[in-house]
């Protein structure tokens, strides 16, 4: 997902794709460590995701503890 896409997701909106973000990275991190994980630039691509919604989450005050 596109930092302009994130920056227009409603707050309960990004809190739910930090959540689904932090389950696809761990799904990928476990695929990385047992050898199934074909593509690991998605590994990668996935964790930028991940930060990029954590720092705008961030800028507007929300609390991702939770999420």
């Amino acid at each position: 997902m596109k930092a302009t896409d994130v920056h227009e997701l409603e707050d309960d909106k990004l809190v739910e794709h930090i959540k689904t973000a932090r389950r696809d990275v761990f799904g990928l991190r476990f695929q990385h460590a047992t050898g199934e994980l074909e593509n690991t630039a998605g590994l990668r691509t996935a964790k930028k995701d991940l930060a990029r919604a954590l720092t705008i989450a961030r800028q507007r005050g929300l609390d991702t503890t939770k999420a």
